[in-house]
């Protein structure tokens, strides 16, 4: 029945239209009739883009909610370990009376600031989201499966890193985990010949802290694109099933 009334629309619009106007007639005809055999239906600017804009709120607010609980990156695969020079110090220092826990207490403490930290990031995410203009949200929605998060990433790690730091340095404060480095430190460079060091905590915390987010954003991401049943609106469904195809 379709087929037939695709048929009709096609032999009354094209023996009515004059000869010069057949050819373009024809080629939209067959648009329209692929579209309506494939069951699409045109996306608007405004459509793609709220959806895009919708599925990365998502994707940033499971995010962030789920690394700001307690433990959130404790007890995850986005866990903080000490750097490379903190553990070289921490296993000399550890000998030392009164420090032989300190790895497993600097690795809660880093891991406590990220999680206080992270409660920070929306606003800066909701920015960059805000700034989403239709060809970005066109390149994201037909793009690889990271496309949205790696344009967050580039849109955002430089005012991530600018706010982010010192609430992870104010939040290290607050668990004490600069104290208990800097303690650490004093120890550990009062060791006969050993190269004094004093690496920077809080940026290392900040980058990694930064890092797991956007791990965790790329998991939802493609959650997303491969899992229709997360799609929870029907703008949702009707604009990336598109990139389904």
């Amino acid at each position: 029945m379709k087929l037939r009334l695709l048929l009709a629309l096609f032999l009354v619009s094209l023996f009515a239209a004059p000869a010069s106007a057949q050819f373009g007639k024809l080629g939209k005809i067959a648009d329209r009739a692929k579209g309506v055999l494939n069951g699409d239906s045109p996306l608007s600017n405004e459509e793609v883009g709220t959806a895009l804009k919708e599925a990365l709120d998502q994707g940033v607010g499971k995010a962030v909610t789920s690394l700001s609980a307690e433990n959130g990156y404790l007890q995850s695969p986005y866990k903080i370990l000490l750097p490379e020079e903190a553990q070289a110090i921490v296993s000399r220092v550890s000998a030392l009376p009164g420090f032989g826990n300190v790895e497993q207490d600097l690795t809660l403490r880093i891991n406590r600031a990220a999680e206080l930290a992270a409660t920070k990031a929306t606003p800066i995410f909701v920015g960059a989201i805000k700034g989403l203009t239709f060809q970005d949200a066109m390149n994201l929605l037909m793009g690889p499966d990271d496309a949205a998060t790696r344009y967050l990433e580039g849109n955002t790690t430089t005012a991530l890193t600018g706010e982010f730091q010192p609430v992870i340095r104010a939040a290290l404060d607050e668990v004490n985990a600069n104290e208990i480095w800097n303690k650490v430190v004093t120890a550990y460079n009062k060791i006969p010949l050993v190269k004094k060091t004093e690496p920077n905590l809080d940026a290392y915390v900040t980058g990694r802290a930064l890092d797991g987010m956007f791990g965790l954003i790329e998991v939802k991401e493609t959650e997303l694109r491969e899992n229709p049943a997360l799609r929870n609106t029907e703008l949702l469904r009707k604009v990336f099933a598109r990139q389904d195809k």
